[in-house]
């Protein structure tokens, strides 16, 4: 057998000891029609129940009506009038003096950090950050990289001693080391929050610039729905805001709002905008409509809140985990994956659509179904999923 012929059969094996996704055949609303039946969506992150939005519907109509729906290089032909506004209401919406918006959240983390971050600087990292902002650090080929246990911020003062230590040699140019401290603001798996103010104390402290992506906070935290900074009350005091427009906002894209000279620097150096298509007119529109739904009327983050707190309550009733979230991420914690993996397999059997997280996405030993709540869903939703976790949690004899 030839090498080649080898490595097409080594892919086949591993591809068989993969997950197939599911085929979803309506809207991303409360409920997903999946094979046929209609299942409650647990699992989704369209927090605010904008993927089905009437408003959105109708500006992405009237936009592709008027403007079609392609775009090009933001560089070339692809910076549309929509594009500028966009940028002006993000850079509004999250008190921040200027904004760029970029076609994925990946994309997003790899162009904050590879742009302006050196081989000779520093990075500091939080442990169970995000595999896009890992691999982002991993672009910018920094060789001065150290990770901090999650959430520990003696931990990352001792880093950034050992910083401070090594920036007093300076880059072959001359210039002194930049440190970076990046960090998730909700993190994905278990839902709780970086530690901003004691982040951006440390930072101020060892001459730090602080980066936070918060994917998980834009349209949840804050007032508003402005996010984790706003959360906090540290507007002006973060660097390198990201965020993304596939979660809250329901389409596809990522954006970062900083200082205008940061964001002008990005505009004119950042790889992952120079050289990719611009947002399309149906995304750049709907996102448009839904910072203006955020701005009018803080409603659906409300709603979200109700929900999500009803949700815990309810789950904590039945004796079940949840862990320490501080999100509406609700992980329901079943440390062993095997039973992880059939606990929701039985979900679905019941009509309830909520998936297992295992290794490698979080520990071994720390496997959970995640169950994520949205504005979308009503009381008696919440209601029908809870119940299929009590039967089927009694059934496996994880609760009594």
């Amino acid at each position: 057998m030839s090498q080649i012929n080898k490595f097409y059969k080594n892919l086949e094996k591993i591809v068989k000891t993969g997950k197939t996704p599911h085929i979803i055949t309506s809207g991303q609303g409360a409920y997903l029609t999946i094979k046929g039946k209609k299942r409650l969506n647990f699992c989704s992150s369209h927090y605010l129940g904008l993927a089905v939005d009437d408003r959105l519907k109708k500006a992405i109509k009237k936009a592709v009506d008027i403007y079609g729906v392609g775009t090009g290089y933001r560089t070339l032909a692809g910076t549309h009038i929509l594009h500028v506004q966009l940028e002006e209401a993000l850079a509004r919406f999250k008190k921040a003096e200027g904004a760029i918006v970029l076609t994925g959240g990946y994309m997003t983390n790899c162009a904050a950090i590879q742009t302006i971050i050196s081989k000779e600087d520093i990075v500091i990292s939080d442990e169970l950050n995000h595999a896009s902002i890992i691999d982002a650090i991993r672009l910018s080929q920094v060789q001065n990289k150290f990770i901090y246990k999650h959430k520990d911020t003696a931990e990352l003062e001792e880093r950034l001693k050992k910083s401070v230590k090594m920036q007093k040699t300076p880059k072959k140019n001359g210039e002194q080391r930049l440190i970076l401290i990046v960090t998730d603001g909700v993190f994905s798996m278990d839902g709780d929050l970086a530690p901003l103010p004691e982040i951006v104390k440390l930072a101020k402290k060892y001459g730090a610039l602080t980066m936070v992506d918060d994917a998980h906070g834009e349209g949840v935290l804050g007032k508003k729905g402005r996010g984790i900074v706003d959360h906090f009350g540290l507007h002006g005091q973060i660097d390198i805001e990201v965020g993304t427009l596939s979660k809250a906002f329901s389409v596809m894209g990522g954006f970062i709002t900083g200082k205008k000279s940061l964001i002008d620097f990005y505009k004119q150096k950042a790889r992952q905008f120079l050289f990719s298509n611009a947002l399309t007119i149906p995304d750049t529109a709907a996102v448009l409509e839904g910072v203006k739904i955020l701005e009018e009327s803080d409603k659906l983050v409300k709603i979200l809140w109700e929900n999500t707190h009803y949700l815990r309550r309810e789950f904590k009733k039945l004796g079940f985990d949840t862990g320490q979230s501080q999100s509406p991420i609700t992980p329901v914690m079943l440390p062993d994956e095997d039973l992880a993996k059939q606990f929701s397999a039985k979900l679905f059997e019941l009509g309830v659509f909520a998936t297992p997280i295992v290794f490698p996405m979080v520990p071994k030993g720390k496997a959970r179904v995640r169950v994520i709540p949205s504005a979308a869903h009503s009381r008696k939703d919440l209601d029908f999923g809870t119940q299929a976790f009590a039967k089927i949690g009694k059934e496996l004899g994880i609760i009594s």
